[in-house]
């Protein structure tokens, strides 16, 4: 499953040779979630100020257009105009759209772009969230399937009112792999980019020999069950222990199968998986998640160069490979 940018970042700098530079810490609120980078400009204040300045005005530009956040957004447009008309679209929007053909074919359905209907019924953030009733979960059914958004060139449409695009099943992944570009072309090889602990890492830390980046334990939140080192990969987790509510001892996580219109409910308490970029590892963490022990796992298989692990509240089943990348 080779899910990648136009262009990829230079190179992680050679395992001997050193880094030389002290590590800087970029941090900014973005998309939702806390935004972090980490990495080391070897020319100076100079370049580390030009790559700062354009990384944060690109991330800044995406979320406002294609954030459904964002009343004047792009993707508001779309949304807003379902079932009324269609919406003129740029470039860069048509190759998000392809994007999305790719994401959804390669996941088999389970990653959707206009699976929002379902996620609004499924409002985990609301003051008394509850269970919606049947006769509305299939009528939000009947808003979601991306094969229903009609495309012409410059163009795209939402044939139904109360039909939307939402790009939260992969916005934040591939703003983690920009941003890592965006470094590579400021000439910066070591950096660690961690946007909401969906994270890239190219070269290394100073006097490290890759980034050291702990896994989340869904058992006990902030804390880590174990540790992994990286350079030159993506690493994502895909989880509903904290998003999420319960009635009547029953628990509903924010993850929603778009092809039943429910949460998740297999045992799977997080799925985390190592790819060549973010984008891949969050597509594929998401897509374990849903599919659950052993299916999660195969699927991961199935992807070459990827590994990952799903955890249940008593079982950890993971790739062949997972452990090579463990700290130890």
């Amino acid at each position: 499953m080779a899910i990648l940018l136009p262009s990829q970042p230079t190179p992680p700098t050679p395992a001997g040779e050193s880094v030389t530079g002290p590590l800087r810490r970029l941090r900014f609120p973005a998309l939702g979630t806390n935004c972090e980078v980490q990495y080391v400009a070897p020319q100076g204040e100079v370049q580390a100020k030009a790559f700062e300045q354009a990384a944060m005005g690109w991330v800044q530009g995406f979320e406002a257009k294609y954030s459904r956040f964002r009343p004047d957004s792009l993707v508001s447009r779309i949304n807003a105009a379902a079932g009324q008309e269609s919406v003129e679209i740029d470039p860069e929007m048509e190759q998000l759209l392809k994007l999305c053909d790719t994401l959804h074919f390669m996941t088999q359905g389970v990653l959707d772009p206009t699976a929002l209907p379902l996620l609004r019924l499924w409002n985990w953030k609301a003051e008394k969230p509850r269970v919606p009733t049947t006769d509305e979960i299939a009528a939000a059914l009947r808003l979601v399937g991306w094969r229903k958004a009609q495309r012409t060139p410059g163009r795209i449409f939402l044939p139904e009112p109360g039909m939307a695009l939402d790009f939260g099943g992969f916005g934040k992944e591939y703003a983690v792999d920009f941003t890592a570009q965006i470094a590579a072309e400021h000439g910066i090889a070591n950096v660690l980019v961690d946007f909401g602990h969906d994270l890239r890492a190219a070269g290394k830390p100073p006097g490290r020999p890759a980034w050291h980046i702990g896994i989340e334990d869904p058992l006990r939140p902030g804390g880590s069950w174990t540790s992994v080192g990286l350079s030159g990969k993506g690493i994502a987790s895909s989880g509903d222990y904290i998003r999420c509510f319960t009635i009547e001892g029953r628990r509903y996580g924010h993850i929603v199968d778009p092809r039943t219109g429910w949460p998740v409910a297999n045992g799977c308490v997080q799925a985390t998986v190592i790819a060549g970029t973010c984008l891949q590892a969050g597509v594929l963490s998401t897509t374990a998640f849903v599919l659950g022990i052993p299916r999660g796992v195969d699927f991961i298989q199935s992807c070459p160069g990827a590994e990952g692990i799903l955890l249940t509240d008593k079982v950890r089943a993971q790739t062949r490979g997972f452990f090579h990348y463990v700290a130890t």
